[in-house]
């Protein structure tokens, strides 16, 4: 009774089912990167005092905004896919990853809203005959501001959170090369440094060296999006993990 009971406890998940994982994950990883053009689009929408009147385009910072509410899923995903995997290593990590996860793509949708808010101010206030030019200027740079904000905590400093609990699991259970969380923990303090810099207004968060302290976390989850699709989990690595508890 004691041996039967012990093997429903404890399960060992198929190699075909921890690819299958493992292809989602990467998938998800790759598609967060749809939100690459970004910056570009919403230029008009930072940059143009004008744009809640009328001024530069406004389909741009649309799809800008599609493609945000995509990356905030897929955000999501990502930790819920792989949270059964990493819990195996450390339910910590597993967990924090979750969290920061999740609290990464609600932040975005945060964001969504501010853009489609301003869009909102664009089309069907700007062109009546009672609008006053100078208000929807102030609540347009209003939107904006809280805009940036949202974008700091959501996409530049949540990744900090995520790139030291994945990070840490990759690492430690060793399921991809260890060059990769690497690059993740490296890169994590740097996007921290930056974030504390441009939250303290030493330089905007489009300036190049804010870019480059981003640039090790980019590569870090793309290449880790491209060896989940490519390659998988190592099969050794999966082995060495702790049995996986089965669901009741």
């Amino acid at each position: 009774m004691t041996t039967t009971a012990s093997s429903r406890a404890v399960t060992r998940p198929p190699a075909d089912q921890l690819r299958r994982t493992s292809l989602a994950a990467g998938i998800l990883y790759l598609l967060t990167f749809v939100s690459v053009p970004t910056l570009a689009l919403y230029q008009d929408a930072r940059n143009d005092a004008g744009f809640v009147l009328g001024a530069g385009s406004g389909n741009g910072v649309l799809l800008a905004a599609g493609t945000e509410v995509v990356v905030a899923v897929t955000c999501i995903g990502t930790a819920v896919v792989l949270f059964p995997v990493l819990r195996r290593q450390s339910e910590t990590a597993a967990i924090g990853f979750l969290a920061s996860r999740v609290t990464e793509g609600a932040l975005i949708i945060v964001g969504v809203v501010t853009v489609l808010t301003l869009s909102t101010l664009r089309t069907d206030v700007a062109g009546t005959a009672d609008a006053d030019p100078a208000s929807l200027v102030t609540a347009g740079h209003a939107l904006s501001a809280a805009y940036g904000w949202t974008f700091l905590l959501s996409q530049s400093l949540m990744p900090v959170f995520n790139a030291l609990f994945l990070g840490y699991a990759l690492y430690r259970s060793g399921l991809v090369p260890r060059i990769l969380p690497t690059l993740g923990l490296i890169g994590a303090p740097l996007l921290l440094a930056s974030d504390v810099a441009i939250f303290s207004g030493v330089y905007d968060r489009a300036a190049p060296i804010a870019l480059l302290a981003a640039a090790p976390i980019a590569v870090w989850e793309f290449s880790l999006g491209v060896y989940l699709v490519v390659r998988g989990f190592r099969p050794s690595a999966v082995a060495a993990l702790s049995p996986a508890r089965a669901v009741r």
